[in-house]
């Protein structure tokens, strides 16, 4: 079976599954819950682009989560904006400021860029929280619509399932073709040498700004789904703890894996969920699982889990010729 076939049945498959899922789930907070883990995907998947794909390290991608919010948000409620005409303009905005950071900040690499990036987040966190008059304040901001198209409207959970995992279906493909593609190799070899990629003629430079811009752009649609789905946001949605579980997703899922984005996304979505008694000491649960992944799954649990597969097939090979 041939790689593009293969990945075609796996593109079916998941359609046929989120099509089912939403049919038989009928309990709004499990939808709620199963759209939360589609939004977490895509921030997941355009930060595992950035780090696992470029190894450019980013601790302030919340920043681009919330300027997608906070764009639909002001200009769907307080100029009456269309979300749908929303929605550009919040990906454009982030776009712009992806560049502008990315310029400057780019140029640094390691934990220099991890701190470049984070000084980011935390400015604009400043800016959600003291702009009261645009963005409500440490209040939040509240009204923000629902999303409809024309006689179809996306305000029950199990319409807004099929939306946000339809968006999740289009980003996997979009990412896979650019990971498939010369892009996707050049952006690989920067992982693996920066220099040596430059010594073969690669723009390094230009690469990682535009692989920059593209994860900010998937976060800012991230950020639109959001606001429309809670109808309210506030600053601390997108915090520097937020920052932190989205990395979180990306390593223990297994970085450059489209599929460890879906995992890592869907097992930080549910933790919370299964640890209510330790809300309080969430950064140090987060801080645990990343050490242990780390100690024991270098590579993330979706590599974990393949090694796992293919050693337990070998054995049982090994075994049957033994037999006979």
């Amino acid at each position: 079976m041939t790689r593009i076939l293969r990945n075609r049945l796996l593109y079916i498959s998941i359609v046929l599954i989120i099509g089912l899922t939403g049919f038989v789930v009928k309990n709004s907070y499990y939808l709620q819950v199963l759209t939360f883990i589609g939004i977490n995907t895509l921030l997941a998947l355009g930060l595992n682009m950035l780090m696992g794909y470029a190894g450019q390290i980013s601790l302030g991608h919340a920043a681009f989560y919330g300027i997608g919010a906070y764009t639909t948000g002001i200009l769907s409620v307080t100029y009456n904006l269309s979300p749908w005409l929303s929605l550009p303009c919040a990906i454009f905005l982030s776009v712009l400021v992806a560049f502008i950071v990315g310029v400057p900040t780019l140029k640094l690499s390691g934990y220099y860029l991890g701190m470049g990036t984070l000084g980011f987040g935390m400015i604009a966190f400043i800016v959600f929280r003291e702009w009261d008059d645009m963005t409500g304040g440490a209040s939040g901001f509240v009204g923000i619509p629902s999303l409809n198209i024309g006689p179809l409207s996306f305000a029950s959970e199990q319409n807004y399932f099929y939306l946000v995992w339809s968006v999740v279906l289009m980003i996997i493909i979009m990412c896979q073709r650019i990971i498939d593609s010369r892009m996707g190799r050049a952006l690989r070899s920067i992982h693996d040498s920066e220099n040596a990629a430059k010594a073969v003629g690669i723009n390094t430079m230009n690469l990682k700004l535009q692989i920059f811009i593209f994860s900010a752009a998937v976060s800012a649609l991230a950020g639109f789904l959001y606001a429309h789905f809670v109808s309210f946001i506030s600053p601390g949605s997108f915090d520097f703890l937020m920052s932190v579980r989205m990395v979180t997703m990306v390593v223990i899922g297994g970085m450059a894996s489209i599929w460890g984005a879906l995992l890592g996304a869907s097992l930080l979505t549910l933790l919370p969920e299964w640890l209510h008694a330790f809300s309080d000491f969430e950064m140090v649960v987060y801080g645990l699982i990343m050490m242990v992944v780390m100690i024991l799954l270098p590579q993330g649990l979706t590599r974990g889990i393949l090694d796992f597969c293919e050693n337990a097939r070998e054995r049982y090979a090994g075994t049957d010729h033994f037999k006979d």
